[in-house]
């Protein structure tokens, strides 16, 4: 059984077979599946998706995180946090994000990302749940920042740093998640961390309909792809493909709080 735990099925490339493939992903073991938001208008998407697809029409358990991305930082105002508070409270929403910092498209200027990045770990704070972290870029800011935020429960989703940066996430108590991008040629800093890092604190998701693994790279991704990434993994770490897809799965329902 399979925990995505960071996925995009909101994505208007779903919009011509998304309840077909649901029904693919139940069948190929895929149980749980987090929606990750990064608007406004996606989080009230994706919280409309776990509430019409559910394990009772043999579909996977969707939850969802809430958040502003950094790409849409600028798109915030006074009021934005007071409306991601608000959905917060729906039962399947379960963690804030993805929310964090990206220096390498810029989309919205740094100070504004960061003035939002910080509202937000502030809400995480104040509603008690986890954070969903994009991180591109910008690993010094990010950490600075998160560094008066220590109490929080974070995953850095597709992780991209070295060793040196993960054991600075990983002595926080935090998790790291892995993508499709593990199975790439280029891959070295990602399979050096997952070799060295601590069994609990690993996550695997898709990113999709982004980060598709080989060989379907640069087609459009989904959660029956994540035995190929589950397998990379597995192979780095010297254990079974099934042995990740089980440690995967306790670690992301511990992680989101998950019954």
């Amino acid at each position: 059984m399979y925990f995505d735990t960071h996925a995009h099925y909101n994505d208007k490339r779903y919009n011509d077979d998304r309840e077909q493939l649901m029904e693919e992903l139940a069948a190929a073991g895929v149980t749980h599946i987090l929606n990750a938001s990064y608007s406004l208008s996606s989080a009230k998407y994706s919280l409309g998706l776990a509430e019409n697809f559910s394990p009772a029409g043999n579909y996977p358990s969707i939850y969802v995180s809430i958040g502003v991305h950094p790409h849409d930082a600028k798109t915030m105002n006074d009021n934005t946090v007071a409306e991601l508070e608000k959905l917060l409270s729906h039962p399947k929403a379960v963690a804030v994000g993805e929310i964090g910092l990206d220096y390498y498209y810029d989309h919205s200027p740094r100070d504004v990302q960061q003035k939002r990045f910080v509202e937000q770990l502030a809400l995480a704070r104040r509603v008690k749940l986890p954070v969903v972290i994009h991180m591109r870029d910008a690993t010094e800011d990010t950490l600075r920042i998160m560094n008066d935020f220590k109490d929080l429960s974070c995953v850095f989703h597709c992780f991209p740093g070295s060793w040196e940066t993960a054991e600075i996430i990983l002595d926080m108590g935090w998790y790291l998640s892995f993508t499709g991008v593990v199975t790439f040629k280029n891959a070295r800093r990602a399979l050096e961390v997952i070799e060295k890092m601590p069994e609990d604190r690993l996550l695997l998701e898709t990113d999709c309909p982004y980060m598709s693994p080989e060989p379907f790279r640069g087609k459009r991704n989904s959660s029956l792809y994540l035995p190929y990434i589950a397998a990379k993994i597995a192979e780095v770490r010297g254990v079974a493909t099934e042995d990740i897809a089980n440690l995967t799965m306790e670690n992301g329902k511990r992680f989101f709080g998950i019954v």
